[in-house]
């Protein structure tokens, strides 16, 4: 069954009951976040900025967030070589609530945290987006340094408005795939060099309410298919998606909307082969993973699991106009998080 309802009118995300006035997709934030109208006491709010910058051979991943209760500041380093290999490092911060002030907007603004460890930086203007990060004693004693330049020219992203079948619940959330990446990421004496014409950055801009208790599915990649931008997001889990999904494909800054894809993800091992498939046969891909940033937290009242898979996706994706793109060892990830908080 098709559940793409396109949200195409500007409005305010909420009503003045503090549920969705409208929930569906749409291509950039046409619907207008505030904070003050949410109903939901502020201990279940959660908002988040999240970036990964994705290279053939290493990535960088950065976070801030403010989960009502707690904030979680976090930066990864993965490398995919001959020995696949990452390091996490995350900030907790008690019932941050708000405090963080992060932008009601992704399209412009400066998120930032700064502590005595870690100073991390997002900002956005001029069609890029810039990353900049100092992690003193990231790992080994060693500090963590980057600056990153992503390019954002006009272009559609996709942009979800759920509800949870839970009075007051929500969830806002776009993703910004194809964004050409250039700039470095230095670590005990390696620079890391990310190359624009094969290099690419995503952002996970998140804003809502969450239930408690949540298991979702979640994938993302772009590459360069002969000059043309491809990229893809896929996933579920993410409260009611009756009005609409989040899969979509990506191509030259147009989107591609697709129905429902099931991950589908080996019992033994999730660094076995995976398959994905998909209800409108448009997304048929083969996967097979390079690296599992495994973690798995448990402080009783606040659960997390997660695996998301790094590796290299095959097949193939059929846009709107039936033309198929062919697609071959595209680094990307998939992942499955289990989260209670």
């Amino acid at each position: 069954m098709s559940r793409n309802h396109e949200v195409t009118t500007p409005h305010l995300l909420l009503g003045s009951d503090g549920e969705l006035a409208e929930p569906g997709w749409s291509r950039r934030l046409i619907q207008k976040y505030d904070r003050s109208m949410i109903k939901a006491p502020k201990w279940r709010i959660k908002e988040w900025d999240y970036y990964l910058v994705l290279s053939d051979s290493f990535a960088g991943a950065f976070t801030i967030s403010d989960d009502g209760y707690i904030g979680l500041q976090s930066v990864s380093l993965l490398e995919f070589g001959d020995s696949p290999r990452e390091h996490t490092e995350t900030v907790l911060n008690a019932f941050p609530m708000g405090k963080l002030a992060l932008p009601s907007s992704s399209e412009s603004g400066i998120t930032i945290y700064e502590d005595k460890r870690l100073r991390m930086k997002f900002e956005a203007a001029d069609g890029k987006r810039h990353i900049t990060c100092h992690f003193e004693d990231f790992y080994k004693g060693k500090p963590f340094d980057c600056d990153i330049t992503l390019e954002q020219p006009p272009m559609d992203s996709m942009v979800i408005a759920t509800p949870w079948d839970k009075k007051h619940a929500f969830y806002y959330n776009q993703k910004i795939n194809t964004m050409r990446a250039s700039g470095f990421m230095e670590y005990d004496g390696k620079r890391y060099e990310f190359n624009p014409e094969t290099d690419f950055g995503t952002l996970d801009w998140g804003r809502g309410v969450w239930t408690y208790d949540n298991t979702w599915h979640w994938g993302s990649g772009n590459t360069d298919i002969g000059g043309n931008t491809f990229g893809f997001n896929i996933g579920y889990g993410f409260g009611n998606t009756s009005a609409a999904t989040e899969n979509v494909l990506f191509y030259n800054g147009k989107v591609h909307k697709l129905d429902d894809i099931e991950f589908h993800i080996p019992s033994g091992s999730y660094m076995d082969p995976w398959k994905f498939t998909s209800s409108d046969g448009r997304f048929e891909m083969d996967f097979v993973p390079v690296l599992d940033r495994a973690a798995c937290l448990d402080y009783k009242l606040i659960v997390s699991d997660q695996h998301q898979v790094f590796g290299r996706m095959s097949g193939k994706a059929i846009l709107d106009d039936g033309t198929e793109i062919n697609v071959k060892d595209m680094m990307c990830f998939a992942e499955k998080v289990h989260n209670k908080y």
